[in-house]
């Protein structure tokens, strides 16, 4: 438990320099882009002169010189405010707080389903390497793995939607359902069924052939042949010593497609029509909303950041040695 812990706050003191680093660089990119919010609510409401433009800059500070700015974001976000969006004429948190749920049921469901039936399925390719069923598996996992998500959930929309009227076509739940408790959950659970299955079914078979790769390496170290020279059952072995030291690389795979799953899901949420956190993001660069963006690029990074810290503290209660030395400085 101590070591635990002596990780976990050393990673989250390493974290610190890396969102600095992230706000810093992220802050001078958007602000010496050109044009910005301002350019934008002129465009859309038909133009106006450049005194309007001059006024509405003073107003949000747009006027300020760049180190004044980065260093009033600086002290705002030490009180937790990610500043004001001019899109949307609200507190950049509130925006978030009110996206992000629906991002996170999202990409928690994926990422769920995707890692326990690839690690499954991974499981049974790898326990007889070379075999028909490994190859079966390996020639749909590579099929899956090279159609692009997009266009998988264009397909899944059409067929069961469009088609077969099965399922709900966008959106995250019913518009002035009523619903509430079950009913309300059921109908969420409905209209996530073709996102997560669009999201998941790319990283399934991802996480399936890492854990078949690990497998096949595993079947060749001395453990597992000194396990098999003492008789024990092929269930056991597989289980107990194959998949484990297999599941360390699987594991590591799942911090990493973290970040790349958060931006899948900007691609999914457009073509679903899901008001999340992605969707925002796109809807920030159209709006040129530039401390909107600096504040789901922020939450992004953060959330990239929890993720690999649960990944390495599932790493260390799988191989007692992983952190061992830093926890014992």
């Amino acid at each position: 438990m101590k070591r635990s812990l002596r990780l976990v706050r050393r990673r989250l003191l390493a974290s610190i320099p890396v969102l600095l680093i992230v706000i810093t660089l992220t802050f001078v990119l958007l602000e010496t882009a050109p044009g910005d919010a301002v350019d934008a609510y002129l465009l859309s409401i038909g133009g106006g002169d450049a005194a309007v433009a001059d006024g509405l800059r003073r107003a949000y500070g747009l006027d300020q010189s760049l180190t004044a700015r980065l260093w009033l974001y600086l002290t705002a976000l030490a009180r937790l405010d990610l500043g004001w969006s001019v899109a949307f004429e609200r507190p950049v948190l509130a925006l978030i707080a009110e996206r992000l749920p629906n991002t996170l049921a999202l990409m928690g469901s994926a990422t769920a389903l995707s890692f326990a039936i690839g690690s499954a399925l991974g499981i049974v390719a790898g326990s007889k390497p070379e075999s028909v069923k490994d190859r079966a598996l390996s020639s749909i996992s590579l099929i899956l793995y090279s159609i692009p998500g997009f266009w998988l959930g264009l397909v899944l929309s059409l067929v069961l939607a469009v088609q077969l009227r099965w399922l709900p076509t966008s959106g995250i739940e019913t518009i002035a359902s009523g619903k509430t408790g079950l009913d309300r959950f059921i109908d969420i659970a409905r209209h996530l069924v073709l996102p997560v299955s669009s999201l998941a079914l790319i990283y399934t078979a991802l996480f399936l052939r890492v854990m078949r790769a690990g497998m096949e390496e595993a079947w060749t170290l001395d453990f597992v042949l000194f396990a098999r020279a003492k008789g024990l059952a092929r269930s056991r072995i597989v289980l107990r010593h194959v998949a484990r030291h297999a599941a360390l690389p699987l594991i590591t795979m799942l911090g990493l497609q973290a970040a790349t799953m958060l931006g899948g899901s900007v691609v999914i949420e457009s073509i679903f029509a899901i008001p999340g956190f992605g969707r925002l993001a796109h809807e920030a660069v159209a709006g040129r909303d530039a401390p909107l963006l600096m504040g789901i690029i922020l939450v992004s990074a953060v959330l990239v950041i929890i993720v690999n810290l649960l990944v390495d503290l599932a790493q260390a209660a799988l191989d007692p040695r992983i952190g061992a030395s830093e926890a014992s400085s």
